[in-house]
């Protein structure tokens, strides 16, 4: 089987972590393969997510390198053990990746943790709200693409229709409830969806007053709990760009 040409975020992150294991084990790619009877190449792609690998090789390395964090070691192998497709596989190739990582990260997240200064978090949107939003910020868009992603955000919400829900605290600005998006109807309807989802139970809605004060920088955050701390993931929104935090060290800050 070829490899991946785009793993997601989370098939990219299992190969990150299992590579921080070699790592601390001071173990070479090359000693890696030899272990699993394959070539240099073959660990290559397994550290990128560009190939698979099973729950029960994930256990095999973590052995071999001696791993001792039995809680991530079983993560790992559970995220290794996923099988099927998520409904936002529906949007491949009409959407770009990072919408689906996004999608998928929220589906498997333990917890979510929303920072949004402009404009209200992107799984509370209305349709009508959410294509004000798309597009103003992208011009020329195809109204088909336009309409995917309109219902690609509304989609999102779908995490809350099960029967235990991860909790949800989204922290809003009181600057993205008075932004002018969109007309005055527009926006009442998406303050009213806004204060029905506040009494959702697992959602805590926070709204940042103009007069408290604000340290750090103003972009827009989401962070979402891995089944352990180590494996939280943050995505950081700005102007120009946009990605994903793992790093341990970034995770801390």
């Amino acid at each position: 089987m070829p490899p991946r040409s785009r793993p997601t975020a989370r098939q990219a992150r299992l190969g990150a972590e299992l590579r921080k294991l070699r790592e601390k084990a001071g173990m070479t790619g090359s000693q890696a393969a030899a272990y699993l009877g394959g070539e240099r190449a073959q660990v290559s792609h397994l550290e990128s997510g560009r190939y698979g690998i099973s729950a029960e090789r994930v256990r095999r390395l973590a052995a071999f390198y001696s791993a001792a964090n039995k809680h991530l070691v079983d993560a790992l192998a559970q995220m290794a053990d996923e099988r099927g497709k998520g409904w936002w596989e529906a949007y491949r190739g009409v959407l770009s990746p990072g919408f689906l990582d996004i999608a998928e990260l929220e589906h498997h997240a333990t917890f979510l943790r929303s920072i949004r200064m402009l404009h209200v978090p992107g799984i509370f949107q209305t349709p009508d709200y959410a294509r004000e939003l798309i597009t103003s910020a992208v011009s020329g868009l195809p109204d088909e693409e336009v309409a995917a992603r309109v219902e690609y955000r509304v989609q999102r919400r779908e995490i809350f229709d099960r029967p235990a829900p991860p909790r949800f605290d989204a922290y809003i600005h009181e600057a993205a409830l008075r932004m002018r998006y969109c007309s005055s109807d527009v926006m009442r309807s998406q303050l009213a969806l806004l204060q029905e989802v506040s009494r959702w139970p697992s959602v805590q809605v926070h709204i940042v007053p103009f007069d408290a004060y604000v340290t750090g920088s103003l972009h827009s955050v989401l962070h979402l709990g891995g089944p352990i701390p180590q494996l939280d993931t943050v995505q950081l929104d700005s102007a120009f760009d946009g990605g994903f935090l793992d790093a341990e060290a970034q995770l801390a800050r």
